[in-house]
């Protein structure tokens, strides 16, 4: 991938549509490197937004909160930002049915803060794991994941995970690791995910 190549993506992320050129609210973004920057630079204010919500992990585990998130991580870069997607992905579910499993998986982690039905660790994994697999915004769902189960660790008293140690949206073993332990998870094996968000 070269820096020109503003819609290139790995294999395995979502990818992003040139269709979507037209929802960039930043005009000096043409590369992929001024996208990453830019995003970058955005996700950064939606982590300082996110660490200040008051209140327990109920106050995290909500539609609205996870949209709000969504909005301000991206919505300096997408119009798009903290709005549910309307396509079919190559990853996902149905965008018709994002909407209704959305409020069922908050429900379920509540459910699970509450009557500490998994340890802490595992309740963020969860949470991550099952954002992912709803994927239910255009782009920067993984990110956006990562930021709620860091949130939501940090609140039910954990440190934040290090995923790693590197940057996962980039190409290359670090970002195969995490793929290969989401994909664990999609088949109820989340011991490959819990140790990598803690490597």
């Amino acid at each position: 991938m070269t820096e020109t190549d503003l819609f290139q993506e790995p294999n395995d992320a979502t990818p992003l549509d040139p269709a979507l050129r037209g929802d960039l609210i930043q005009t000096w973004v043409t590369t992929r490197a001024d996208l990453n920057e830019a995003e970058e630079g955005n996700i950064l204010k939606g982590a300082v937004w996110g660490g200040r919500r008051r209140g327990g992990a109920e106050a995290l585990l909500d539609e609205g909160f996870s949209k709000n998130l969504h909005k301000q991580m991206f919505g300096e870069v997408w119009k798009w930002a903290g709005k549910y997607r309307q396509k079919e992905l190559n990853i996902g579910i149905d965008p018709h049915l994002v909407a209704a499993e959305m409020p069922v998986m908050f429900d379920n982690v509540r459910f699970w803060v509450e009557n500490k039905t998994f340890p802490p660790d595992e309740i963020a994994v969860r949470l991550h794991h099952r954002l992912t697999q709803i994927h239910g915004f255009p782009n920067g769902n993984g990110r956006h994941a990562r930021m709620m189960a860091d949130l939501l660790i940090e609140k039910l008293g954990g440190k934040a995970f290090t995923w790693g140690s590197g940057t996962i949206h980039e190409t290359g073993a670090l970002r195969d690791a995490y793929v290969a332990a989401l994909q664990a998870a999609d088949n109820h094996d989340f011991a490959p995910l819990m140790k990598f968000v803690r490597s």
